[in-house]
């Protein structure tokens, strides 16, 4: 990558740096991969005919430890600052936004976070068209599953989808632990479903799920489960709320049976869980299910920038670098979720969005954001340390190229799909 020029540059002496940190996530320190420089790579791109990739093969499935087909893998590139076709929507042009994301409105100064596009190296990612998707989508489901950063990806797709529908003809209704976003003349419906362990928990409730002393149900998943049958298209995601400390309270059989476990022996049995669901229920055929690798945080400058101690807070650009990995994304996690894709007997798209995130340090909602309900007061705002986000991302930001690369798969996949 090419470092920012220094026109560019004046953003940062918008406000001063402050020393930063948000919370300890319960994972062992990782070590770090040293950044490089991106080294000149010859690109290939596809053609368009009719919506479709003419060279698609570029976007075929998960290909387990390898580089996608015909040398093209859309989760490796760079960020190119991009101020004509990014962002692909306004705040205020989105009326579906929380106040957990819009940045802007909560006082954030600049805007350059909102204008880094993501060009993977051998190829390009189609444009996202918002009629195509909703016509692939007629008389279907598109469910997001998972915690509060899956919210922020459905949230991410109805924006994207939503200025191209008329009024009247869209709608957002909750129904506990669901937020359906419906386009009427597509018959067709956007939804999150909050299970921020994709099994059951004691944090189920969207209202109270704010728990001391956190307890997970590996074997049981019926609960959740029930609302997903006959989706189309799934979209899991379960990561962050394991992370809270080495050890989480969980029960397998008998609900008063409860046993301390490591989270990466409960992740597992959890997925395990997860994937004989799908098994037993998901048709290959007519259905579609992706699941959402580590969306990384930047709780700690120091890993990025060597002698500092801050956070996310006041950072204005990418990591630069062909590779960056933080410590608060667990290797031990990942592979986990690999080995658990690759068992299973129906397809499951990775969506390996976790390199590629890491890089955004800049575009967490920091300050810039409530917490509890509650927009930061201006003291909290001048106390970074205890109060920015850094695992939060504003929007438009960083999710919106996650559902681009979402469109994509859909797209390659949709007339098997359709």
């Amino acid at each position: 990558m090419t470092p920012p020029s220094s026109s560019d540059r004046r953003i940062l002496s918008l406000f001063p740096f402050v020393l930063a940190s948000l919370l300890f996530i319960g994972t062992s320190r990782l070590a770090i991969e040293n950044s490089r420089a991106i080294n000149g790579r010859r690109r290939s791109y596809p053609t368009y005919s009719k919506g479709r990739i003419t060279n698609a093969r570029s976007l075929t499935n998960f290909s387990r430890d390898e580089p996608l087909f015909n040398g093209c893998d859309v989760f490796d590139g760079r960020w190119v600052l991009d101020d004509v076709s990014r962002p692909l929507y306004k705040e205020e042009s989105c009326p579906y936004l929380t106040k957990q994301v819009t940045c802007q409105r909560n006082g954030r100064p600049d805007s350059l976070y909102q204008k880094w596009r993501w060009e993977p190296y051998a190829c390009e990612l189609p444009r996202f068209d918002a009629l195509t998707l909703l016509e692939m989508l007629r008389g279907k489901r598109l469910m997001f599953v998972g915690d509060s950063i899956q919210r922020t990806q459905w949230e991410s797709m109805v924006c994207l989808l939503q200025s191209v529908i008329p009024d009247g003809k869209k709608s957002v209704h909750r129904n506990p632990p669901m937020k359906i976003f419906r386009a009427e003349d597509y018959d067709a419906s956007i939804e999150f479903y909050w299970a921020p362990f994709i099994v059951q928990s004691n944090s189920d409730n969207t209202r109270n799920h704010t728990v001391h002393k956190r307890l997970v149900k590996l074997d049981s998943i019926s609960k959740h489960s029930d609302r997903w049958k006959g989706v189309d298209v799934m979209v899991f995601d379960s990561y962050v709320w394991w992370m809270y400390k080495p050890i989480i309270n969980a029960t397998t059989g008998r609900l008063h049976n409860v046993q301390e476990y490591n989270v990466t022996t409960a992740y597992r049995l959890a997925l395990k869980t997860w994937a004989n669901w799908l098994e037993s229920n998901i048709n290959p055929t007519t259905q579609k299910v992706f699941f959402m690798s580590m969306s990384p945080t930047h709780l700690w400058s120091w890993e990025w920038k060597t002698g500092s101690d801050e956070n996310c807070f006041n950072e204005f650009y990418p990591i630069w670098g062909s590779s960056y990995w933080g410590t608060g994304s667990n290797r031990d996690i990942m592979g986990i979720l690999r080995d658990a894709l690759k068992e299973l007997k129906i397809n499951v798209t990775l969506l390996n969005i976790t390199q590629l995130s890491e890089f955004r340090k800049d575009a967490h909602t920091s300050v810039y954001t409530e917490r509890r309900g509650k927009l930061l007061t201006k003291e909290q705002k001048s106390d970074p340390k205890n109060y920015a986000d850094c695992i939060h991302w504003c929007l438009p930001g960083v999710p919106d190229t996650w559902n681009e690369i979402l469109y994509a798969f859909l797209l390659y996949d949709y007339p098997q799909f359709s």
